[in-house]
């Protein structure tokens, strides 16, 4: 009994260009990821890409009236963790159904972002009032 392998070929063939266009789709949708993250007063927003990278940062601007700069800083850092946490997760699943079963796609991510719930140094003490004064406006005179 004969067997045409051109058919057989030719499925393999087909398989294999839907795996390249399924594997082209995913990595443009990983690209493509970003995430923001913003205080609770709304004066600090960041926004990471697809590997938690910091892409952009704004500050209101009376921020620097709101928090000594120690404590800005250490929002900022926890905000952005929070956003490179919440994009590798997007991104683990959208890389889950391409990944041989078992594998943990946050592991092809690369190293280890902090989760949301993660804490992330923070300042813990309040900086005594001779150290920083707020930035207040200057007024021109007219």
């Amino acid at each position: 009994m004969p067997t045409d392998h051109r058919a057989e070929v030719a499925e393999l063939l087909a398989d294999y260009r839907r795996s390249r266009e399924r594997l082209e789709t995913t990595r443009q949708e990983l690209a493509a990821l970003t995430e923001t993250a913003r205080s609770e007063d709304g004066s600090v927003e960041v926004t990471v890409g697809p590997q938690g990278v910091l892409r952009d940062l704004h500050l209101s601007d009376d921020v620097h009236e709101r928090y000594h700069p120690a404590r800005l800083s250490a929002l900022i850092v926890r905000l952005t963790a929070e956003a490179a946490g919440e994009v590798v997760r997007r991104a683990a699943d959208a890389l889950a159904p391409i990944v041989p079963e078992g594998t943990d796609p946050a592991v092809l991510l690369g190293p280890h972002q902090p989760a949301a719930d993660e804490p992330v140094e923070a300042v813990d003490e309040e900086p005594a009032d001779d150290e920083w004064q707020p930035a207040r406006a200057e007024r021109n005179p007219s």
